[in-house]
């Protein structure tokens, strides 16, 4: 999350300044600035950290000693995927024969050899990483923030470890995963952190342990493992948008009539999601939609286009709309007041969709009932859609307006708000790993990659 980042002082003491291993899981949130993934900072003319950069949207490994860099591999190519994980794993060598290899960047199992700009280490140079002073995660010197989310981080001090210490093939997907306890010596300055949730206290065994530097921990559902729909950074006429806390909220821009999408989409199956209208105008729009906008006009709100439907705010035009017109059935104005909840049962098995509204399904709906559709909205099929799919909407329909947006795609938060229901335990979808304000209708998951396999 923006402003939030870890920090601990170094123990110098048998410490390696030049071999250390760092591995972490990685999904961004904002591409926007430069942001540190970690660093040790003395001074802005010494200082070592990574990041990724804006102007370049590539990740920057760098090394700067008395004010000019003394070693620096730029990559080529770009990341900005904010939908997914990256496990991302930094290798310093400068003990290394070859030149080539005593700085190292591997994403997902397979080590970067094309780079923007490179400059290799001398051999046995020092970094500032286990230098006097402090690691930071997430910032450097308090700055320069991280904005996105991070799990199993892994430091190994002394150690130039391969990527299959800490990942590796998934025999039925083929895609890398975690090893959740790898076989590490960590070292003096080593430490295992954010391996289950928010968890800062070291886990290697070496008592290593961070403090919150500043900002907030927020222990989300959404992991390498299972990762959790959220709002789309990358909708192209959304870009005056704000996104936040992990893209799970936004805020639309007054000058825009237009809506904004989630990362996953559904074709087949059962979903469940919740919204919550932080600062709403009664001009509100939450449904689902087959593709995300193509312009950012008139025509383009949610509840004007084709295959859109939204449940729309206000008592003059509170119902469900499709291609700008209200469809049957009796649905109450939910306001638009700050703190309303919609919540979104989608059922693509028989094609229909539910609306609710601060925990009573609207127009007696039943998402349990199957063909039968009571209380619901008959939807295109999926499988007659263009796209093949439907995706999670918000918006609103006047530029003279911006609305907050905070959705719980089942990670258990609303903003920065955790779910308190059943004792703080909210309830979980079919898949088991969500966790949402109010009962799931059974039988339907959370948008998440074990949700889109239930």
């Amino acid at each position: 999350m923006a402003n939030t980042y870890l920090t601990r002082t170094t123990n110098t003491s048998g410490a390696s300044r030049t071999t250390w291993t760092w591995s972490g899981w990685i999904k961004r949130g904002t591409l926007s600035g430069q942001q540190d993934l970690f660093s040790a900072y003395a001074s802005d003319n010494d200082y070592m950290n990574v990041r990724f950069f804006e102007a370049d949207e590539n990740i920057q490994f760098r090394v700067l000693i008395g004010g000019n860099f003394a070693a620096r591999k730029y990559t080529t190519r770009k990341f900005r995927d904010t939908s997914g994980w990256y496990n991302l794993i930094f290798v310093w060598d400068t003990t290394n024969s070859s030149a080539s290899q005593r700085m190292r960047i591997y994403v997902n199992g397979v080590q970067e050899t094309s780079f923007a700009t490179s400059a290799n280490p001398s051999s046995g140079l020092q970094g500032q990483i286990n230098a006097s002073g402090s690691m930071q995660i997430g910032a450097k010197n308090g700055a320069d923030f991280f904005n996105g989310s991070m799990s199993h981080v892994h430091f190994a001090d002394g150690q130039a470890l391969a990527p299959s210490v800490f990942g590796e093939t998934d025999a039925t997907t083929g895609e890398w995963k975690a090893k959740t306890s790898p076989s590490v010596t960590y070292g003096t300055n080593g430490f295992f952190i954010l391996k289950d949730g928010n968890g800062i206290t070291d886990q290697s065994g070496e008592g290593n342990n961070f403090t919150l530097g500043g900002g907030t921990l927020t222990n989300l559902k959404d992991n390498p493992d299972n990762v959790f729909a959220t709002w789309n950074y990358l909708d192209r006429y959304f870009t005056q948008a704000n996104f936040s806390n992990g893209n799970a909220t936004v805020q639309t821009p007054n000058a825009s009539e237009t809506y904004c999408t989630s990362t996953l989409g559904m074709n087949s199956g059962k979903y469940y999601m919740e919204v919550e209208i932080y600062d709403g105008s009664n001009r509100d729009n939450i449904g689902i939609v087959d593709s995300p906008p193509t312009a950012n006009n008139g025509s383009n709100n949610l509840y004007q286009k084709p295959k859109g439907y939204s449940y729309r705010g206000g008592t003059s035009y509170a119902g469900v709309w499709n291609n700008d017109t209200k469809l049957s059935g009796t649905f109450s104005a939910y306001g638009g007041s700050a703190g309303d909840k919609v919540m979104i049962a989608v059922d693509l098995d028989n094609s229909k969709l539910y609306f609710g509204y601060n925990g009573t399904w609207q127009n007696s709906g039943d998402p349990t009932s199957g063909s039968t559709g009571t209380g619901a909205i008959s939807i295109t099929p999926a499988s007659d859609l263009s796209n093949g799919c439907y995706f999670f909407a918000v918006g609103d329909e006047v530029t003279s307006d911006d609305t907050t947006y905070r959705a719980n795609f089942g990670n258990g938060y609303f903003g920065t708000t955790a779910i308190t229901t059943n004792s703080g335990n909210g309830y979980a979808g079919a898949e088991g790993a969500s966790k949402f304000n109010y009962t799931v209708p059974t039988g339907y998951s959370a948008l998440s990659t074990k949700g889109l396999n239930e």
